[in-house]
């Protein structure tokens, strides 16, 4: 049978198409079967195998393996149950949306209480979709009727299922949520045990790094998008947000709505910035948000992972490069060059300093009045 051997299925955006990555360790027979795949192909910048995504090659390639190889299906098949396909657009369109025959949608109490609270669009869609996925998973029982034994049983599968903390804190969250919010039932489930959450610095770039980055940007836009990004320290969904009545060229100011945690700040603007934005208004004309795609959308979180990505590779920059590390490199250089740990705090939009502290762990200047113990 399998001895030892798997692979896992991953979702990629390849120039556009939907692509099946297949990634695996080193191994003769499975490089053997996957060579054997119709259309199949090497990817550079994600390092894998891949080939186009469609029912016909998926059949095919489980047909392939049958027998040799295990499929780990857990983060190609996570939204395969029907729930949140497609992009909402608010609170109704949850009660509205058309779902697999059988599946039960999320309670309207529990819309109710998220729309009341005004949680962020991105908070909605992750407490629905892992509420009605744990409410499917326990299909002939009442929501109100699930007792605790049966939620640990829940979060202990999830858990063989090899999921990462963060996904089990958010089922948490939202299974917490319905019963002490929704239900008004206040402490109930508290001695439900979280799993540790790893305490990881951020990883950050150096500011020739930076640089070189940009330089190798493909065209005007792209240098405004990787620029903002560092110099305003943004997150990525706040960047894809910003219309262009939020740049105060006047003051020099941005002003982020609706952020995380559903709270308005101001950062700060470039100057060396502000006249590449000019520019690319000239050139490409946005019509309400400052970064659009075709159509006049709303440029996707896709498309900034995929070009600072291929601008690193450019750059000779080996590590995995990431929209967020440019944010944290943000908070770190301010860091080092002085700046008040306060107003870096305001900048980033975090709630206490404490938060801001991490960035203490990784900045040079915590480091450069230490003695060298071998001189």
């Amino acid at each position: 049978m399998f001895k030892g051997r798997s692979i896992t299925l991953r979702h990629l955006l390849i120039d556009e198409i939907k692509h099946i990555g297949l990634q695996f360790k080193s191994d003769k027979v499975v490089l053997a079967l996957v060579e054997k795949l119709p259309g199949i192909s090497w990817n550079e910048e994600y390092g894998m195998y891949h080939i186009p995504n469609n029912k016909t090659n998926l059949g095919i390639l489980f047909s392939t393996f049958r027998g040799e190889v295990w499929i780990n299906g857990n983060y190609f098949f996570e939204n395969s149950t029907g729930l949140n396909q497609e992009k909402p657009k608010n609170i109704s369109w949850y009660r509205t949306r058309n779902l697999k025959k059988g599946l039960k949608r999320c309670p309207d109490e529990y819309l109710d209480k998220l729309e009341l609270r005004k949680y962020s669009e991105n908070t909605v869609k992750t407490y629905v979709h892992h509420f009605e996925v744990f409410i499917n998973h326990y299909h002939n029982i009442r929501p109100d009727a699930i007792n605790e034994k049966e939620i640990r049983d829940y979060l202990q599968e999830l858990s063989r299922q090899g999921r990462s903390t963060s996904y089990l804190n958010q089922a948490v969250n939202s299974i917490k949520f319905y019963f002490e919010v929704v239900m008004g039932m206040p402490n109930r489930f508290y001695e439900i045990e979280r799993p540790i959450q790893r305490k990881q610095l951020p990883k950050v770039l150096s500011k020739s790094e930076i640089l070189c980055l940009i330089e190798n940007t493909n065209n005007l836009k792209h240098r405004c998008i990787v620029s903002l990004l560092y110099s305003a320290g943004l997150r990525r969904s706040e960047l894809l947000n910003l219309k262009l009545k939020d740049i105060d060229s006047k003051r020099m100011l941005i002003t982020i709505k609706a952020a995380k945690g559903n709270k308005d700040r101001m950062t700060v603007l470039s100057p060396t910035l502000l006249e590449n934005l000019r520019n690319y208004y000239k050139e490409y004309r946005p019509n309400n948000y400052l970064f659009e795609g075709p159509r006049q959308r709303p440029y996707t979180a896709s498309s900034v992972l995929k070009l600072i990505s291929m601008a690193a590779k450019r750059a000779g920059i080996y590590k995995k490069v990431t929209p967020h590390m440019l944010r944290h490199s943000f908070a770190t250089h301010l860091l080092e060059d002085g700046t008040d740990i306060r107003h870096i705090q305001l900048l980033l939009g975090h709630s206490s300093t404490k938060t801001t502290e991490i960035y203490t762990h990784v900045a040079e200047t915590s480091f450069n009045g230490i003695k060298d113990l071998l001189s």
